[in-house]
């Protein structure tokens, strides 16, 4: 790493001096610690869209670390996140969007998770037996529970998608 600057726009290779604004992709292949992109400004984020061929994507301000010793710390920087959101082509219908909820669990739906038709024949198929109405709720509550841990262990890995092996 030099002393005069940070880390050079993935895009444009201008340097990105310390403690200044740059940008990151929001997708996590991204912001793998192979790849790791940075953009010094949004139009050179914008610019990596095309080759990344990215569905839905925006751009997050982050802010350089100070020091050069701080930045061995941490290479995602610090600080208040911007999100700019690539404004979509002519004639593309909008998406809404569905941001996560901001403290998370007592506000995600609280609908039934589990198909009855397919998990009643499973178990008849399998035991003869039949299916209490009740078990439907008990196994909603636990696949909730397995992928609330799922989700922590993404967010902990700084993805913002939950894999098979968060399982």
């Amino acid at each position: 790493m030099s002393e005069g600057f940070w880390r050079r726009c993935s895009s444009c290779k201008k340097e990105i001096a310390f403690s200044v604004p740059y940008w990151i992709c929001s997708v996590s292949s991204c912001n793998r610690k192979g790849s790791s992109y940075v953009f010094c400004t949004v139009g050179c984020w914008d610019a990596h869209l095309p080759t990344m061929r990215h569905r839905e994507a925006w751009a997050e301000e982050q802010r350089a670390p100070a020091t050069a010793p701080a930045a061995a710390e941490s290479t995602q920087g610090a600080g208040k996140r911007t999100v700019i959101r690539r404004t979509p082509s002519p004639g593309a219908a909008p998406k809404p969007s569905t941001p996560a909820p901001p403290g998370g669990r007592n506000d995600a739906p609280r609908e039934m998770l589990i198909v009855a038709s397919k998990l009643k024949a499973y178990v008849r198929a399998r035991s003869g037996m039949n299916t209490s109405d009740g078990v439907m709720e008990e196994l909603s509550e636990r696949v909730r529970a397995l992928c609330d841990d799922a989700i922590d262990r993404a967010r902990e890995e700084g993805r913002k998608t939950v894999m098979d092996r968060d399982f």
